[in-house]
Parts: C-alpha cells; structure tokens; sequence
C-alpha cells in the first residue's frame, strides 16, 4: 500500500475537488482585490484621453486580469493548500487517513496531481492569453490609452505592434512610443529623435507624431525641430533620419521577451545569437516559462507541514505560518535568482530552475523529518 500513492479512488476525487474549489476562492479574490486597487491608480488616465469611457475602462480590466491571474496562481495554490490542509486536519480527517495506513505522501498525492493539472492549464494559458493581454496593453498604455496604430489592430495578440522602441545610430537615439507592421513596413508612432555631439549632449532634438521607412533612414512627418543651442523651434514639411537603422536592426532590437509566446522567443534568442547579441535575459525568461508554472506544484509540498501533528496540540498555527514562510520564501529566492541570470548573474538555466530544485528538496526534507 505504501508503494501505491491513489490507493482510494474515493479518497482522491474527494482531496482533489476540497484542493480545486480553494485554488478557485483565493484566486478569484486576489484577482478582484488587486484589479479594483489597479483601477483606483489607472482610470483617471484611461478616462483623460479623449472619447474613453467606460468601455475603455472594462477593456483595461480584461487585459489586466490575465496578468494578475497568471502571476498570483501561484500564491493562489500556496495559500489552498495551507486552508485545504488545515481544515482536514483540525476535522480529524488527516488523522483518520493516518489510521487507515496511508503515509503523508499518499495523502499529499491527489493535491499534488491536483497542482500539476493546474500547472499545465497555467502554461497554456499563459501562451494564449497572458502574451497577448501583454502585448496589447503595453502598446494601448504607450499609446496613452488612445487609438492604437491600425496596422496593429486585428490579432489578440496586438498583431506585431511592439511598446517602448529605443535605439542608438552612433551618437544619435531614435525612440519611437509604438512600432506596427513588419520588415519595410514598419511605422513608428510617437518617434522622438536626439541628435548628439561625439561627447554625448544633446544638441538637437526632433519630434514627430509618425515614422516610414525611407530606404534608407526614416522620414519623420510633420516633425518639430527643436535647437538646444540656438534655443530655436522649427518646423520642416519632412526629415529623414537614422539612416544607419535598418528594418531588420529595429525589429531585432524590439523584442519584447513578456509579449511572445515560449517558441516566438525561442526563435528570437536564435535570431539574436546569430546576430552575436546577449541573450542571457531572454534565455533565462524563456527557461522560465516553464518552471514558472511548474511552480504551483511546489506549493503543496511547501504547505504540507500543516497536515500533520495534532491540532489539539496548539502548534497547528505555527506549522500553517512555517508552511506560508517556505511558499513566500521560494517566491522572493525565484524573484531574486531571475533578476540575477538577467544581467549574467547567474547562467540563465540556473537562474530559472535553482530556486525549484532547492525548495523541492527543501520540502521533501520538512516533509520527511516532520512526519515519515
């Protein structure tokens, strides 16, 4: 019996469903909870660009409840399993599992099948929907919560429209607040460009609501010529700049790792390995696509001190904090660990598995020295 971890079919559907109906709560509350502060801070600025309403402000809080979901889902699992855990215990329902000869594996066993189904169904919803709430809100916020380019319009995923360019030609910087389109199709909104003297200062600066590739350069509509020197505004019909910043350098140098799917940024790392970039940070956000979500299944394992010792014993609630303190204890490590494979740190699969594989065995040792 000790060998076979779903010895009661009963037993399992029974701590499976008690596990999934708590993940449910506590995610659905978290989710609510931070959604309503986040648009405490965000509707004044989605309501000042002009013509937003209150669609807009629905819009915002459906690309911003993926994020919150897929990043909280852990915790969700984290906090379930310590209530989940508790209440069996404090019914007696742990000890009676104990009589009947189960050990504290096979009484973990169906959270634990429980917390890997959740871990897949996170991956696929972060690959369809997390991406694509992504990219679209972050071009929708660069854009100041106004009308996003049309060539960026259609596809979920903000079809190819990319937030935040920043690029250097020699001296010169060209950021751009949006970029629709592809390869000699790009447009650039929002283009700001600097020209700099050799010692880095800043002796002109161009502004312009919209940018086309020129072949080569890229001409600025009804730009604003700005003299630091002379302190002079002026007002050209065109101007082409940034001749040195190809389609192919911008589009390489757009990347956003949070807006791709797993195998979209697998194919970026690629193409920027072969241009001789860094990918540490890539790589290691793409390592951790998977042992992000991979890191629910943890939780019942971290959270598991709290299902056994008597309840009547009056250490139940200090075994629930010491199980809250692992949980959040691998959240701050994993956090920390990613920070450090992003600027070479740490090397980027390290960075990403580190943390999973040392609280794995961290709550197999609490797990084994408490109770087996």
């Amino acid at each position: 019996m000790q060998l076979d971890f779903f010895p009661s079919r009963t037993l399992t559907l029974y701590l499976a469903k008690l596990f999934v109906v708590r993940i449910l709560a506590v995610l659905v509350m978290l989710v609510l909870v931070l959604l309503a502060l986040d648009l405490l801070s965000e509707t004044g600025d989605i309501l000042a660009a002009p013509g937003n309403g209150q669609a807009e402000i629905l819009q915002y809080a459906s690309l911003r409840a993926p994020q919150l979901a897929a990043r909280f889902l852990p915790y969700s699992v984290l906090l379930a399993t310590l209530i989940t855990l508790v209440t069996l215990n404090q019914n007696s329902e742990v000890v009676a599992m104990k009589a009947a000869g189960l050990s504290a594996h096979q009484v973990l066993a169906p959270l634990l099948l429980t917390a890997a189904v959740v871990s897949a169904v996170s991956f696929g919803f972060n690959e369809r929907i997390v991406t694509r709430a992504n990219a679209t809100l972050k071009a929708w916020q660069a854009a100041e919560y106004g009308p996003i380019p049309e060539a960026a319009a259609g596809d979920g995923a903000a079809a190819g429209v990319r937030s935040n360019i920043y690029l250097t030609d020699g001296d010169h910087i060209l950021s751009a607040a949006t970029l629709a389109g592809a390869g000699e199709q790009i447009v650039l909104t929002g283009v700001t460009w600097y020209a700099r003297t050799p010692g880095g200062i800043i002796r002109e600066q161009v502004r312009s609501p919209r940018a086309t590739f020129a072949a080569p350069g890229w001409r600025l509509e009804n730009p604003v010529k700005f003299d630091v020197a002379g302190a002079v505004t002026d007002r050209p019909a065109a101007m082409v700049v940034g001749e040195n910043l190809s389609p192919a350098r911008i589009m390489l140098q757009s990347i956003d790792a949070d807006a791709q799917s797993f195998w979209e940024l697998g194919e970026s790392i690629d193409a920027y390995e072969a241009a001789g970039r860094n990918t540490d940070e890539m790589r290691a956000k793409w390592w951790h696509r998977l042992s992000g979500p991979l890191s629910a299944l943890l939780m019942p394992l971290l959270g598991s001190v709290a299902a056994f010792g008597l309840a009547r014993s009056g250490q139940l609630f200090v075994r629930a904090i010491i199980g809250m303190a692992l949980g959040f204890a691998y959240f701050v490590v994993d956090n920390a660990a990613l920070a450090m494979g992003s600027f070479g740190g740490y090397p980027p699969f390290l960075a990403a598995w580190a943390p999973f594989l040392l609280f794995l065995l961290v709550g197999e040792t609490v797990l084994i020295r408490t109770e087996e």
